[in-house]
C-alpha cells in the first residue's frame, strides 16, 4: 500500500500514513484516526494537505557513499549539487 505525507497548517505537523490511492484524507481527525495518533488540541475538522512527496523514495544517504561526482564538484553540469 502506498505511503503518503499529510501536513496540517493549524499545528504544523506532518504525518505519514498508508492508504489506497483511491482514498482521500481531508482533515486532522481522519488523519489521526488513520495514523492511530491522538488529535491533541487541534480541531478534528482542521484541513490537511497531501504533500507532493514520494513516500517510498530511496534517499542517497541510505545508499552509502554513492553521491554523484557533481556533489563534490567533480563535473561541470549544473545539477543542483
Amino acid at each position: 500500500m502506498p505511503t503518503y505525507d499529510y501536513a496540517c497548517e493549524e499545528n504544523g505537523q506532518v504525518v505519514e500514513v498508508q492508504h489506497r490511492m483511491a482514498e482521500t484524507i481531508n482533515n486532522w481527525g481522519e488523519l489521526c484516526e488513520r495514523a492511530d495518533i491522538d488529535v491533541g488540541n487541534t480541531a478534528k475538522d482542521a484541513p490537511v494537505k497531501k504533500l507532493a512527496t514520494g513516500g517510498q523514495v530511496v534517499r542517497s544517504s541510505s545508499l552509502g557513499d554513492s553521491a554523484p561526482a557533481c556533489a563534490s564538484g567533480g563535473c561541470s553540469r549544473s545539477c543542483g549539487f
